[in-house]
């Protein structure tokens, strides 16, 4: 599915080297839909592939919700196979930045309440901002579905104990925007949901003038050592900051600052310093 041609209740824009996912059905809670399932890992793939997008906000319309997680009137759709289906995970769920190897910055801004399916949208974000008036739940078991993927995400990011009562307790709890802050769910806290968008884009401002390539390497060694122990991580992440050695960002940024200039990022994650016409003058 291109991203031109998005099921209704999604947006997706391009401004200055950002790329904003918008869930757009402020009536229904923003909840997710089949049709949007696919629609979602495109625009992913767009923000992946597209070298002049640099930094992925995902926000919602309205105050009240930001997302109410998978719509429940759909599970009968004749397209619910498309979540509801019996096949790995990395085929299977298709929702957030990391299931589809997206090594960009993500912003989640989230404004309202946050349930369920919303919560791939958070877990997986590299920053996220939420306005006073945000809150946390998760709602699988009251509806008989296994709370799992979102929770294993909420389980890397709160303390054990909190990310079990949002889990058990499902629709009985409520994990405030303060509280979440605190525990570090949620990056920064603003006042409003108005709010939210000025923020992510100053964040997004100050992302873009970095390298494009030494971002990616870092958010994967970052986000690695959520996934090994810490000598294999350190390795992973030692492997990654030896092979930005041969990119030529490695010596564009150096240059550029003893030339008092902006630097000039090469956005191709295969170059390498061999073909930097630059080298020759070095």
């Amino acid at each position: 599915m291109s991203t031109t041609d998005l099921p209704e209740g999604l947006r997706f824009e391009i401004a200055e080297g950002v790329a904003t996912l918008t869930l757009d059905r402020p009536e229904r809670g923003n909840a997710l839909t089949p049709a949007m399932h696919t629609a979602v890992a495109s625009c992913w793939a767009r923000v992946r592939d597209d070298r002049g997008i640099r930094v992925a906000l995902v926000a919602a319309s309205g105050e009240r919700h930001f997302c109410t997680g998978f719509d429940v009137g759909e599970a009968e759709a004749d397209d619910a196979g498309e979540v509801f289906d019996d096949r790995p995970l990395a085929e299977a769920v298709r929702w957030s930045p990391r299931q589809n190897q997206v090594w960009k910055p993500v912003i989640a801004c989230v404004n309202g309440l946050c349930v369920g399916g919303g919560l791939h949208f958070v877990v997986d974000a590299d920053i996220v901002i939420a306005s006073q008036n945000a809150a946390f739940m998760d709602a699988h078991v009251n509806v008989g579905m296994v709370g799992a993927v979102e929770n294993v995400g909420l389980a890397r990011r709160l303390p054990i104990g909190t990310a079990l009562r949002m889990t058990l307790l499902g629709r009985d709890y409520r994990l405030p925007a303060a509280r979440a802050h605190q525990l570090g769910l949620v990056d920064e806290l603003v006042a409003t949901p108005a709010d939210l968008r000025p923020c992510a884009l100053e964040m997004a401002a100050s992302i873009k003038k970095s390298s494009p390539q030494a971002l990616a390497n870092s958010q994967q060694a970052v986000w690695g050592a959520l996934e090994h122990g810490y000598t294999e991580a350190m390795e992973r992440g030692w492997d990654l900051l030896r092979a930005h050695w041969r990119h030529p960002d490695f010596r564009e940024g150096p240059r550029a600052f003893s030339e008092g200039r902006a630097p000039r990022w090469n956005p191709d994650p295969e170059a390498r310093l061999d073909d930097d016409p630059g080298e020759e003058d070095a």
